[in-house]
């Protein structure tokens, strides 16, 4: 066996790990506590499958047969969304558990997984009947007409639905999930700053932007990744979505993305509102230099889009790695910003422990008063472990990394997995089974938190795994990952879309 394969072999066992001290002290639960070895549900009547359908899918790839039939057979016999007893995100329902069933469908073509997706998808597209067309971010599964009411919602929440419906819409034949979602889209392009970026917080009935920060991390990050991805998804039928994501990218180019004085690592600040006009819009804007672990999704985003977007084709995929000559300008600009980005990314894995914290604060370029060492350091107050130290088994990193490996070929990208990987065994794994939250990043020995995200298994593990693995297991220019790393095959569209987005009013 060759060192990869070793390496690809450490990381199922890895999954093994998790899985097996889920199934043995939270089987069908939606979430697991590994320290406490209990379980948790979203709504009084059970798990509704964030675990199992979020993680069977890795599962399938990774060829463990006897892992995936009891995850399928809990499917098949227990798997039920008629629950009231509660509310349920839209969101992360839909890109977890929709998403989820619906890549297992494509991997296996097992209508069981197909029928469950399309009974959750009349259940979840109810959460679009506001007057805005924006959905709601909370919905009754139970009560089909009874979306849950709020006054705001997120950029996330509102524009990272649309590959999963529109997919389902696809193979069920019914254009109202596509509909419900693409609306939503034209709500959002109507709304866009003129820089090509969007404020955070949406006015659910109104369909109108709140005043509120402009960022890539929490509550925008996946708005930003499925524009790219929505082009791509439908054989880039789609040029609105390629139109929107060249103008996002073109405003981060010009607004976010920045680097420190020192060690010239590249980093994504955020614009935060100062003062405002009679109609909510900022009169200006202050620069922040914080970044969240989420960002880091981008760096493979900018990658992928300059050898489809900014290819010369204009969609198909270019050499491994891309020759200039078959890049734009856009796309030359796009493939060293991603490259730039994901080193700047690494290098907050330059800690105690080799895991990167949940936010970093890089240093400003004018700021002639930085106290520390190096170029960026962790928010936190004195005597405790703030929630910015933490690793909490996330994936963006890794997945930029997997894709930087996949559109290079270069080997230094598997390293870097590899030393990730390397510091969640020594500092995440829990000896009598599963994987839990390391408290601080920068403190040794570790302290560990009694959560094991369901992402941990769905995307951390999942893009490590295809790292070491065939390029020819899904390969990237057959089909698109969603934001829970569930992928959706590329299709050639049946509905028709709306063109344009043409005004919502």
């Amino acid at each position: 066996m060759g060192a990869e394969s070793e390496k690809m072999e450490a990381i199922v066992a890895a999954f093994k790990h998790a899985w097996n001290a889920y199934v043995r002290d939270a089987m069908g639960c939606d979430e697991y506590r590994p320290i406490s070895r209990t379980g948790e549900n979203f709504t009084a009547e059970g798990g509704i499958g964030y675990t199992i359908v979020d993680a069977i899918d890795t599962m399938y790839l990774m060829g463990l047969r006897t892992e995936y039939e009891a995850a399928r057979y809990w499917i098949e016999t227990e798997l039920s969304f008629n629950h009231s007893s509660s509310a349920v995100s839209t969101f992360e329902t839909t890109i977890r558990v929709l998403g989820g069933l619906l890549s297992a469908h494509y991997l296996t073509s097992d209508r069981l997984y197909l029928k469950h997706a399309e009974d959750l998808g009349h259940r979840l597209v109810v959460a679009f009947n506001t007057l805005s067309g924006i959905p709601h971010p909370t919905v009754n599964l139970g009560k089909f007409h009874e979306p849950q009411y709020s006054y705001i919602t997120s950029l996330a929440e509102a524009g990272s639905l649309q590959l999963e419906f529109k997919y389902l819409a696809e193979l069920t034949n019914n254009d109202t999930f596509w509909y419900k979602a693409e609306r939503a889209m034209s709500v959002i392009h109507n709304g866009l700053l003129s820089n090509g970026l969007a404020s955070t917080r949406i006015r659910l009935q109104q369909g109108t932007f709140q005043s509120s920060i402009v960022r890539l991390g929490s509550l925008a990050d996946s708005y930003y990744e499925y524009l790219l991805k929505q082009y791509l998804l439908t054989k880039s039928t789609e040029t609105i979505y390629q139109t929107m994501y060249n103008n996002a990218v073109d405003g981060i180019a010009e607004n976010l993305m920045q680097q420190t004085p020192e060690e010239h690592l590249t980093y994504m600040a955020e614009l935060n509102p100062q003062g405002y006009f009679l109609n909510s819009t900022p009169s200006a804007w202050n620069l922040g230099h914080r970044q969240e672990h989420l960002v880091c999704f981008l760096a493979g985003s900018l990658m992928l889009g300059a050898v489809t977007s900014g290819s010369r084709d204009g969609h198909r995929m270019v050499s491994v790695p891309p020759k200039p000559h078959e890049l734009t300008s856009r796309g030359l600009r796009d493939w060293k910003m991603g490259i730039d980005f994901l080193e700047g990314c690494m290098s907050t894995h330059n800690t105690k422990t080799g895991l990167a914290p949940e936010v970093a604060e890089f240093r400003a370029a004018d700021d002639a008063n930085y106290p520390y060492d190096k170029d960026w350091f962790i928010p936190r107050s004195p005597n405790r472990s703030p929630y910015e130290a933490r690793y909490m088994l996330r994936p963006e990193i890794v997945e930029s990394v997997f894709i930087a490996w996949r559109l290079t070929g270069d080997s230094r990208y598997r390293d870097w997995a590899w030393n990730i990987f390397s510091s969640i065994q020594k500092h995440a794994r829990i000896p009598t089974g599963g994987y839990g939250i390391v408290a601080d990043v920068d403190q040794v020995p570790v302290k560990l938190l009694d959560k094991q995200e369901t992402f941990f298994m769905s995307e951390t593990l999942k893009y490590l795994y295809l790292t070491f693995c065939d390029t020819d297991v899904l390969p990237l220019q057959d089909s698109v990952f969603n934001t829970e790393a569930h992928p959706i095959p590329i299709f050639s569209p049946t509905v028709i879309p709306l063109a344009d987005h043409p005004p919502t009013t």
